[in-house]
């Protein structure tokens, strides 16, 4: 049994052709990991496969309800998806080009924790997201 079917399996999901292809889509995405639905549209085009946009929507949603995709809505864009994986990361949008950049930063991490003990509260899940822009240059 291949590796997506056992995923699907084990969050309670039919496989399905289509699901098995667009859970490979993403799962194959290393550069552009951060895919929208219609990248993955694209992507499937590209393949050859006959799956419609709609199907593609809400294959993702429910990847995203079963806790196997992460949606973000960055900031002057359309959400994008990524796989969901035990590495805890942080995300800088550029505002001018769009790329998003993932990084991991221990210093950051431990003053949010900090944060959140000061306050009275123990911090369960975070989500930062800086955006930026290149700096000029003389």
């Amino acid at each position: 049994m291949s590796s997506e079917n056992s995923e699907l399996r084990k969050v309670g999901l039919k496989v399905t052709l289509p699901r098995v292809k667009i859970f490979n889509i993403l799962e194959s995405a290393e550069e552009e990991h951060h895919l929208s639905a219609e990248d993955v549209y694209k992507k499937l085009l590209e393949q050859g496969d006959d799956v419609g946009l709609a199907t593609v929507y809400r294959v993702l949603t429910q990847f995203e309800a079963a806790g196997l995709v992460l949606r973000h809505n960055f900031e002057g864009g359309h959400a994008v998806f990524e796989m969901a994986g035990d590495d805890h990361h942080d995300h800088m949008v550029c505002s001018q080009t769009g790329e998003v950049i993932e990084f991991v930063d221990e210093v950051i991490e431990e003053r949010q924790k900090k944060i959140a003990e000061e306050h009275g509260f123990e911090l369960v899940d975070h989500s930062l997201i800086l955006y930026v822009k290149p700096r000029k240059t003389d």
